[in-house]
């Protein structure tokens, strides 16, 4: 499993700050929870947290929530749904990436180690910068691309069975848990389009409605931005939805190949 890596240029100043949960009884639980402002201009530092397990909702995001709520409100983190959906709170739980509102504080053995996900920009404490990872996302035109008329009054249809090739692809919700796990990614990002964009690229090669099959393997077919992929497997095992991008990445290399063949 991908374990938690510091941007190249930071380090643990060693020093934190411990808050302990009021109330606190035996069902107490320590949340040791990576802290950085950059506009602070200190080095990043881990603080600890005490939370009353009695008093706290049972998954990792309610946990977080509390202590923003009842002891510390400077910690940033970013959540939105609380189901699984939107990947608002992707981030690194005990050394394996993940949804904060779908990991169970009781699936955390011993203290619990809370940072953002690896190998990104951190803006602050557990918020990572997306842009780069958005602008590849876009690079893919992530959109139906036609050329045969509109059918009129109707809409673009398939079979069952071909609705079905996109079962595995369309769930993906860009928490980019699978890419900041892939060591690949980490020392490639600028050119390898990693994992989750990958998976994102075959869900539109593998629609039979689409029209731009040639376009975009051409777009893919390069040393870097599908070749980086080693086939680590860290991806399919980081998915919280269960996805399996080394496949769909498989899948656009047999692609790739036939066209030669």
């Amino acid at each position: 499993m991908a374990e938690f890596t510091l941007p190249a240029n930071s380090k643990i100043n060693g020093k934190g700050r411990t808050h302990a949960a009021t109330g606190a009884g035996n069902r107490t639980k320590k949340f040791k929870v990576y802290r950085y402002d950059p506009d602070s201009g200190e080095n990043p530092r881990y603080d600890m947290f005490d939370i009353n397990l009695d008093e706290c909702g049972p998954m990792v995001l309610d946990a977080l929530i509390k202590m923003k709520s009842d002891q510390d409100s400077t910690l940033a983190f970013r959540r939105s749904c609380r189901e699984g959906i939107c990947g608002s709170c992707s981030m690194n739980i005990n050394g394996k990436n993940g949804l904060a509102c779908t990991t169970a504080i009781e699936d955390c053995k011993g203290d619990v180690t809370i940072t953002p996900l690896p190998h990104m920009e951190v803006i602050k404490d557990l918020v990572p910068d997306f842009t780069h990872f958005y602008a590849q996302y876009a690079s893919i035109k992530p959109w139906l691309q036609t050329v045969t008329p509109t059918p009129s009054s109707k809409e673009r249809l398939q079979s069952p069975e071909d609705r079905s090739k996109l079962d595995g692809l369309y769930e993906c919700i860009l928490c980019a848990c699978c890419s900041t796990s892939c060591p690949s990614y980490w020392w490639n990002s600028d050119k390898f389009l990693g994992p989750a964009i990958l998976l994102q690229a075959y869900r539109w090669l593998a629609d039979s409605r689409d029209e731009a099959t040639g376009e975009r393997l051409d777009e893919l077919e390069d040393p870097f931005r599908l070749y980086r992929c080693h086939t680590i497997m860290n991806c399919s095992n980081a998915c919280p939805k269960g996805l399996s991008p080394a496949r769909a990445i498989a899948e656009i290399k047999k692609m790739e190949a036939e066209r030669i063949v």
